[in-house]
């Protein structure tokens, strides 16, 4: 049926004409939970701009490189991941901690056609090598950007990185060099991240900086607003916000500062997790001395034993490093004495390689490899023994554990005394099947020498 006036019915919006394809960013990140941040930074500021990421080379536009260069082992990671790149896809873009100081020229050196090359924290930098490459192509109907920004990890836990940067200047340590000095985020600001960070599902903060316990100390503590109130940028003060938040709070990087005395009451009390991880490194004056650590001076054993006065609860995990250039019998003797005293619940102990740059190179001493390798042997038996001996105390406990994964096997969880990937596991037997991410109760019924084994608690 035809007719000669206009149809009464109303004409079709206009459609808008299709959003052209997301350039596509391919991305490895590389490095300690710090180099995680800033690859999370990046990812969130590419997502914003329209990117899509892809986990193969062929389907990338170009690729980032997030790297690490701390110790040789690392180095060489990162050269790899880098060549492996070149190969596969040719366009690629270079950053992290790997692309300052004398090693980036040893990158520039291997590598001459990188489009882009830049140390840690310099996110413009990349952002205009990307740009070049592939530049965005926007749709803001279509592209939503998540409110926690995007994430490498689980949905369930997240890092929180207070601080950029580090004051000390330890001999066997060129962190400094490569991310400068201490530079702490207002306490606001980081508040109001972890707060979003809760809200978009995480259930525990896990708090990093290359030295947490010197958190506010490069702004003289100011003090900042978050929820209508007043907290100065301090350890203290990020604690009990961070309190506030109902997820679990895990403090990793912690020096035994005296002040730390008044963060142990708030895991008393139930609003942080009872959890320091402290690097302690070594427990004779005169390696400590050689290392030019910071409070090398504090006695740790009385500090520890005051601590756990308060929180019988409290996990202390730490590094430890054997080898190190003059290291005699006697120090390291000393050094499995004071793991007899300390009791520590987790322990990582590495053994001693130079780094370019670092100023132990020069140290006289160097201690031969089999003497370091039967050191590492006797330290990780000693620990073995000590950390079985502490998770035998805890079966029969009944505790509160948060689910990372669930298979046809069971639950595999993390109890308060259980950072992701570094520490042991819970693992639950039975047919129940919560959600990664959900806290349940359960009941300890055995353990090993790093992990327990539990069973659904019905209290």
């Amino acid at each position: 049926m035809s007719t000669d006036h206009p149809s009464a019915t109303p004409d079709p919006a206009p459609s808008r004409p299709p959003a052209a394809a997301a350039s596509r960013v391919g991305f490895v990140s590389l490095g300690c939970p710090k180099a995680l941040v800033d690859s999370e930074r990046i990812l969130t500021q590419l997502r914003a701009e329209g990117y899509q990421t892809v986990s193969s080379y062929d389907a990338a536009d170009v690729v980032v490189v997030n790297t690490c260069g701390f110790i040789d082992a690392a180095v060489e990671e990162s050269l790899d991941a880098i060549g492996e790149a070149m190969a596969e896809n040719g366009k690629v873009v270079v950053t992290g901690c790997l692309g300052t100081g004398p090693k980036s020229q040893v990158v520039r050196d291997r590598f001459p056609d990188l489009l882009s090359i830049s140390g840690p924290q310099d996110f413009a930098s990349v952002m205009n090598a990307v740009h070049q490459a592939a530049p965005p192509s926007h749709d803001p109907f279509l592209d939503l950007l998540p409110p926690q920004g995007v994430k490498l990890t689980p949905r369930h836990y997240a890092y929180l990185k207070i601080s950029e940067g580090c004051n000390h200047h330890c001999s066997f340590c060129i962190i400094p060099s490569m991310r400068g000095k201490l530079r702490s985020r207002p306490v606001g600001e980081v508040l109001t991240e972890a707060e979003k960070l809760v809200k978009a599902g995480v259930q525990e903060l896990l708090v990093i900086s290359q030295d947490t316990s010197a958190y506010g100390a490069d702004l003289k503590y100011a003090p900042d607003q978050w929820r209508d109130q007043t907290y100065e940028t301090r350890l203290l003060d990020l604690c009990r916000g961070l309190g506030e938040l109902g997820a679990w709070v895990r403090l990793h990087y912690v020096y035994p500062y005296p002040h730390v005395d008044r963060v142990i009451p708030l895991m008393a009390e139930g609003r942080i997790l009872p959890y320091l991880d402290i690097p302690f490194q070594h427990a004779s004056p005169t390696v400590l001395k050689a290392m030019k650590r910071p409070a090398a001076a504090e006695n740790t054993l009385e500090r520890l034993a005051a601590w756990r006065a308060i929180c019988p609860d409290l996990t202390v995990r730490s590094t430890f490093i054997v080898g190190f250039p003059g290291e005699t019998d006697a120090d390291f003797e000393q050094l499995l004495d004071w793991l007899d005293a300390a009791q520590l619940d987790r322990v990582g102990c590495f053994k001693y390689s130079p780094v370019d740059g670092a100023a132990a190179n020069a140290l006289p001493g160097a201690v031969p490899e089999a003497v370091k390798e039967e050191r590492h042997r006797r330290f990780m038996e000693k620990q073995a023994a000590i950390s079985a001996a502490k998770l035998q105390q805890k079966i029969g406990r009944t505790i509160e554990v948060l689910v990372d994964e669930v298979d046809e096997d069971g639950v595999i969880a993390r109890s308060w005394a259980d950072a992701p990937e570094i520490d042991g596991h819970v693992y639950v037997e039975g047919v129940l099947r919560p959600l990664p991410g959900q806290r349940i109760r359960v009941e300890v019924t055995d353990a090993d020498a790093y992990d327990l084994y539990a069973r659904l608690a019905h209290d």
